[in-house]
């Protein structure tokens, strides 16, 4: 039997974020875990409620740490608390990833076991500014050009990771988002696999507060980059 935990980084979420974790709680998982991320006092009401959740588990940082630091928090309690699980499942606090979506990765956790999936977004959508659409290119042919692999959506926090995995990403650099492109270089440099699987089209709402936002600044993402490839030449010498 496959055992699946989702693991939610969450920083002042909505009350829409309760409902999802409901809806979440219908799959064939074991557990969701959330961790707080020193969200404003006034999103507490939410934790409440989803404390209430049978299936649910609350982790909290006094502070903003950061996603990459929020997602080591989550897989630490797994490792430590949920020894009998397989595998787990990152997502998105905000709705950036239907449920659908997150069931078609459950679907192919077992059958891609050995590796790292990744849930790959439609970027070419009227609802996707060009400027995104560009980016998100770009940053894939960079990707390939300094770590000589082809991904095509490297920012995306749709993720299934086997459970042997945790153990050396807990110690991959990064605090932030960082943490996401960095988690895929050392995955490379390990040489597990890394699959993409289609996932839905980007819905992008003008205006709206997005923490933890995949479609970041592109200037930052490539800055990232190059600061990951340095670090990895100056180890490697």
């Amino acid at each position: 039997m496959v055992r699946i935990v989702v693991v939610i980084p969450a920083l002042n979420p909505l009350n829409t974020l309760i409902d999802y974790v409901k809806n979440i709680l219908k799959f064939d998982i074991e557990r969701v875990v959330i961790i707080n991320d020193g969200s404003d006092e006034k999103y507490q009401v939410v934790f409440d409620e989803l404390r209430k959740l049978d299936g649910c588990i609350i982790l909290a940082h006094e502070e903003n740490k950061g996603k990459g630091r929020s997602l080591k928090t989550g897989f630490y309690y797994v490792l430590k608390y949920l020894k009998h699980v397989n595998f787990i499942i990152t997502v998105g606090a905000h709705g950036q990833h239907k449920l659908d979506d997150v069931q078609r990765i459950l679907q192919n956790a077992a059958i891609f076991s050995d590796g790292i999936i990744l849930g790959v977004r439609n970027f070419h959508t009227k609802d996707v500014p060009l400027a995104s659409s560009i980016g998100n290119r770009t940053a894939s042919m960079l990707f390939k050009l300094l770590f000589h692999k082809r991904l095509l959506d490297t920012q995306t926090g749709l993720r299934c990771i086997p459970k042997q995995q945790l153990y050396w990403l807990m110690k991959v650099a990064g605090e932030s988002f960082s943490y996401d492109t960095n988690m895929l270089v050392e995955a490379i440099k390990r040489d597990i696999p890394i699959y993409e699987i289609p996932i839905g089209d980007i819905k992008l709402k003008k205006n709206s507060i997005m923490f933890y936002d995949e479609i970041i600044n592109t200037r930052k993402l490539f800055q990232q980059m190059f600061i990951t490839y340095s670090k990895n030449r100056k180890h490697n010498k």
